[in-house]
C-alpha cells in the first residue's frame, strides 16, 4: 500500500500542484510571520540595554507622578554613588533651516553631563554638557544641513522654540529611540523646560568601584523614601525587554490573526480538493479492496497521500516564509516602521511551520478519506463511480437554516444591546451558517446570477450553469472559501468608508471654526492660545482641553461656540457661571442657579444643557456627567491641563487669508503644532483609517488569493473528471472557443456567488458595529462604498477568468477520439 501510494503521488503529482499551492501560500505566511517576528526579537534584546550600559541602580517613581528635581541630589548624596542623573523621554520638534519644522516624530531625552551614565554613540563633537546645547542624530543632520556650532531651534509643548548650540551628532539607528522621525538630546533642565516636565521619569546611578550593588540599593532605598522604587541593572534590563517583547508579542498576535484567516481557507480549498481527487479514484478503490484491501488499509494510504503532499508543501512554504519575512523589512522602512535585528530563522518555527502545514493537510483529508472507504466495491465498478449529484443531509442543511437565522438575529440584536462582542459573535455565527447551508443557498444563488447570463450567451452558459450545481457540496465549499477573505475584506471597506463619512460629520458638528490648530504627537505649547487670542485679526481662539474631578469631567467651552453642539441657555456661560450637562443635572439634583462646587472652588449652574450626542466620549465618566466652564475659569483650576486642538474664526470683517497668515506668523516659532483647515483636519483624522484599511486588505488579500486557487482547482479536477462528457460536447460540435467560454463562465459563477455572499457578510457585520457606534454616541451609519465593492467583485471576476485559462487549456489538449476513450 505504501509502494501504491508512492506511484500515485508521483503519477498525478501535477493533479495535487494547486492543493499543494494552497498549503504553500498558508504555511508560508506562518513561517513569515515567526521569522519577522523573531528577527525583531532578537533586535529587542540587543538594544534593551543600549542607554543602560553604564548603569547600575534605577530610581522609578511607583505611580504616574514624575520624580522631583531634587531627589537628583539626593540619590548623588548617598555613599557609594560616582554619578547619578535624571533622565526623561518626551516629545518636541525642530525649525528646519528654511524655517520650516522637521517632519517625523521626534524622541527627546535628557542626556546626563556625568561621563560615568553616558551611553550614547557619538558621530561627531561632543555630547551637550551644559544649558543651551544639543545633539541631533546624524540623519537629521545630514537631511536638513545643519552644522555644528550654528544654533538649531527646539520646542515643545513648555513654549516657544529658542535656539540651542548643535554641539553633536550621535547615532540612535535601531534603539527604542529610533522610531522613524529625529532624535534630540539636551541636558536634564533644558529638557525639562522644553516638554513642560514636571520632573523625570528615572533616575539613573552609577556605583563607584568595589561598591556592592545590593548594599548601594539598600542605602538608596532608605535615602528616597517608600513611594519611589529602586531597581538593580539586572531588573532594569529584564524590564527594557519585557516592554519591548509585550509590545512586540501585541503586533505579532495580530499578525497572527490574518494568519488564521488565511489558514482556515486554505483548509478549506484543501478540504475540496480531496474531496474530488478521492471521489474521482472511486473505481481504483474498489479494486483494491477486491484484491483484499481493507478500509482502513485504504483509509490510511489516503492519510499518507496528504501527508506527504503535506509535508513537501510546507517546506516550500518555509522557503518562500524566508522570502516574505525579508520583504517586510524593506516595507517596514517605507512606512518609517524601525526594524532591528537580521532574518532569524530558528529550529523551533521551522518545526512549527512543518507541523502545522502538515497537520492541516491531514486534517482537511480526513473527511474526505473516509468517506473514500464508504463505497460498495460492486457498486463502484460501474460507471456511476462518481456521484455528481451527491447532496447534503437534511440535518446539515437544518442547522445551518437555524445557525445562519442565529447569526442574523445576533448581528441585528448588537445594536440595540451596544455590545460590540455581539457584532463579532453574529459574524462568526452567519458564516458557519452559510457553511452549513451552502449546498442548498449556493447553487440556488448560481441559478440566479446564471440566468440573465443565460440569456445573454446561450446554451454554453446553460452548460456552464448545470456544470456548476451538478455537486452542490463541492461549488458551496469552493464558494465557501471565497466567503472569509472577502467577506472580512468588505466589512472593513465599509466600516472604513462608514466610519470615516461618520468621523466628518462628526467635525462638521463640532468644529464650526474656519481653523483648526492641533500638536503634534502631543499637547499644545502653554503660551500658544494667548499668543493666537492676542491677535487683532482673530476673533475665536478656543482651545478644547478636558479634566476629569470627582467622577465629573471637566471641559472647556466658548460663549461663541457653545450653541453648536449645546442646547440650552447657553448664553449663561461666563466667569463663575457653569453649564451642566442635564444628565448629570439630574444625577446630582442640580437646577439652573444651584451652587456647585469644582476642585474646591464654588460656582453656579448656569443653565442646563443637553448635546446632540455626535460625539462618543470613551472613559469610566458617564457621557452626560460633564460641566463646561469659560477657558479662564478652566485654566484657575487646573493651569497645567493643556488641550491637544485649538479652534480659531477670523475677527469680523477679516479675510480668511489675513486670518491664515496671522496664525502662521504665531506658529512660526511653534515647531510641534499643525495649521489646518476643516477639509485638512478631516483628512488627518480619516488618514489613520485609510492606513489601515490598506494594511489590513494587504494581510488578507492572502486568503482572497488562496480562496481563489480553490476555484481554479475545483475547475481543473472537474475538467479531469468530465474528460469523456467535454470530448462527447466537442464531438457534436462545440468549438474550441466556446469550451472556453463554458469554462470561463463556470469559474466566474463560482467567484460571484463566494463574493457576494461574502460583501453580504461583511456588510452586515459593518451595519451591526456602526449601529452599536451610534448607540455609544455619534452620527454614525452605514455607508456603502459602491465604487471599491464594485471593484471587489470585478477582481474576483478577473482572477476567476484567469483561473479558467489552465482547465480550458487542459480539456482542449486531448484529442477528441482520445477523450471519448477515457472510462
Amino acid at each position: 500500500m505504501i509502494r501504491m501510494t508512492l506511484r500515485s503521488l508521483r503519477a498525478e503529482a501535477l493533479r495535487m500542484l494547486l492543493s499543494a499551492l494552497a498549503v504553500v501560500l498558508g504555511v508560508a505566511f506562518i513561517a513569515g510571520t515567526l521569522i519577522f517576528a523573531d528577527g525583531m526579537r532578537a533586535g529587542a534584546y540587543d538594544r534593551a540595554g543600549v542607554f543602560d550600559r553604564h548603569t547600575d541602580l534605577g530610581v522609578y517613581p511607583r505611580g504616574d507622578t514624575p520624580l522631583p528635581a531634587s531627589l537628583v541630589e539626593r540619590v548623588r548624596a548617598v555613599d557609594g554613588v560616582a554619578a547619578a542623573a535624571g533622565e526623561l523621554t518626551g516629545t518636541a520638534g525642530i525649525l528646519g533651516v528654511a524655517g520650516r519644522p522637521v517632519l517625523g516624530f521626534a524622541v527627546l531625552a535628557a542626556i546626563p553631563t556625568e561621563p560615568a551614565l553616558r551611553s550614547y554613540d557619538v558621530v561627531a563633537g561632543r555630547l551637550p554638557d551644559s544649558a543651551g546645547e544639543v545633539v541631533l542624530d546624524a540623519p537629521t543632520v545630514a537631511e536638513e544641513g545643519f552644522t555644528l556650532g550654528a544654533p538649531v531651534q527646539i520646542g515643545g509643548t513648555g513654549g516657544a522654540a529658542r535656539p540651542y548650540t548643535l554641539v553633536g551628532t550621535v547615532d540612535v539607528a535601531g534603539t527604542t529611540r529610533d522610531v522613524g522621525g529625529p532624535f534630540i538630546g539636551l541636558v536634564g533642565s533644558d529638557a525639562l523646560a522644553v516638554t513642560d516636565g514636571r520632573g523625570y521619569g528615572r533616575i539613573m546611578v552609577a556605583a563607584r568601584a568595589g561598591t556592592s550593588g545590593a548594599a548601594l540599593a539598600e542605602r538608596v532605598r532608605a535615602a528616597v523614601g517608600a513611594d519611589v522604587e529602586v531597581k538593580g541593572r539586572q531588573q532594569i534590563l529584564d524590564d527594557a525587554v519585557d516592554d519591548a517583547v509585550r509590545d512586540l508579542n501585541q503586533f505579532t498576535m495580530l499578525l497572527l490573526t490574518f494568519v488564521g484567516v488565511a489558514v482556515v481557507v486554505a483548509g478549506f480549498v484543501i478540504a475540496n480538493t480531496f474531496a474530488i481527487v478521492l471521489a474521482q479514484r472511486t473505481r481504483r478503490t474498489a479494486l483494491l479492496r477486491l484484491v483484499g484491501a481493507t478500509r482502513g488499509q485504504v483509509f490510511r494510504a489516503a492519510l499518507l497521500e496528504s501527508a506527504l503532499v503535506g509535508f513537501v508543501a510546507s517546506a516550500l512554504g518555509v522557503l518562500l516564509g524566508v522570502g516574505l519575512a525579508a520583504a517586510m523589512r524593506p516595507l517596514m522602512s517605507r512606512l518609517d516602521v524601525p526594524f532591528t535585528g537580521g532574518l532569524t530563522v530558528a529550529g523551533s518555527t521551522v518545526l512549527t511551520s512543518l507541523l502545522l502545514g502538515t497537520a492541516l493537510t491531514v486534517a482537511a483529508a480526513l473527511l474526505p478519506a473516509w468517506r473514500g472507504t464508504r463505497v460498495a466495491p460492486v457498486a463502484a465498478l460501474t460507471d456511476a463511480a462518481v456521484q455528481p449529484s451527491q447532496g447534503a443531509g437534511l440535518l446539515r442543511l437544518a442547522l445551518g437554516a437555524v445557525v445562519l437565522g442565529l447569526g442574523i438575529a445576533t448581528l441585528v440584536g448588537a445594536a440595540s444591546a451596544g455590545q460590540v462582542l455581539l457584532v463579532a459573535l453574529g459574524g462568526v455565527l452567519a458564516f458557519f451558517g452559510i457553511v452549513l447551508f451552502g449546498p442548498v443557498l449556493v447553487p440556488a444563488l448560481v441559478r440566479v446570477i446564471g440566468w440573465p447570463v443565460r440569456r445573454l450567451v446561450g446554451t454554453t452558459a446553460g452548460l456552464a450553469v448545470e456544470n456548476a450545481v451538478r455537486n452542490p457540496r463541492r461549488v458551496a465549499a469552493t464558494a465557501t472559501a471565497l466567503v472569509i477573505g472577502i467577506g472580512l475584506v468588505s466589512a472593513f471597506v465599509v466600516g472604513a468608508r462608514s466610519t470615516k463619512d461618520g468621523i466628518e460629520r462628526n467635525v462638521d458638528a463640532q468644529i464650526g471654526t474656519d481653523f483648526v490648530v492641533t500638536g503634534i504627537g502631543q499637547d499644545l505649547p502653554a503660551q500658544l492660545a494667548a499668543e493666537l487670542a492676542a491677535r487683532p485679526e482673530l476673533g475665536v481662539v478656543h482651545e478644547q482641553r478636558t479634566m476629569i474631578s470627582d467622577d465629573v469631567r471637566i471641559r472647556t467651552a466658548h460663549p461663541a461656540l457653545a450653541g453648536r453642539t449645546l442646547s440650552g441657555d447657553v448664553g449663561r456661560l461666563g466667569p463663575g457661571q457653569a453649564l451642566v450637562h442635564r444628565e448629570l443635572a439630574q444625577a446630582r439634583g442640580w437646577q439652573a442657579g444651584s451652587p456647585l462646587t469644582i476642585a474646591g472652588r464654588s460656582f453656579q449652574v448656569g443653565a442646563v444643557v443637553a448635546d446632540d450626542g455626535t460625539a462618543p466620549v470613551a472613559g469610566a465618566v458617564p457621557a452626560g456627567h460633564v460641566i463646561y466652564l469659560t477657558g479662564a475659569d478652566f485654566t484657575a483650576l487646573f493651569p497645567d491641563q493643556r488641550g491637544f486642538l485649538a479652534e480659531i474664526d477670523p475677527a469680523q470683517g477679516v479675510s480668511a487669508e489675513r486670518a491664515r497668515d496671522a496664525i502662521e506668523a504665531v506658529l512660526a516659532r511653534y515647531p510641534t503644532v499643525n495649521l489646518l483647515d476643516q477639509g485638512a483636519y478631516k483628512k488627518m483624522l480619516t488618514g489613520t483609517v485609510d492606513m489601515l484599511l490598506a494594511f489590513v486588505t494587504a494581510l488578507l488579500g492572502l486568503a482572497v488569493v488562496i480562496a481563489l486557487v480553490g476555484v481554479a482547482n475545483t475547475l481543473s479536477l472537474s475538467v479531469v473528471e468530465r474528460t469523456r462528457e467535454n470530448g462527447v460536447l466537442r464531438a457534436v460540435g462545440m468549438t474550441r472557443s466556446r469550451m472556453r467560454a463554458m469554462l470561463a463562465v463556470e469559474a466566474v459563477l463560482m467567484a460571484l456567488v463566494g463574493a457576494v455572499l461574502g460583501i453580504g457578510l461583511g456588510t452586515g457585520v459593518s451595519a451591526a458595529a456602526m449601529a452599536v457606534l451610534a448607540r455609544l454616541g455619534g452620527d454614525f451609519h452605514v455607508v456603502l462604498p459602491l465604487g471599491q465593492l464594485g471593484l471587489i467583485l470585478g477582481v474576483a471576476v478577473l482572477a476567476a477568468l484567469l483561473a479558467s485559462v489552465l482547465p480550458a487549456r487542459r480539456a482542449l489538449s486531448r484529442p477528441v477520439v482520445e477523450a471519448l476513450g477515457e472510462q
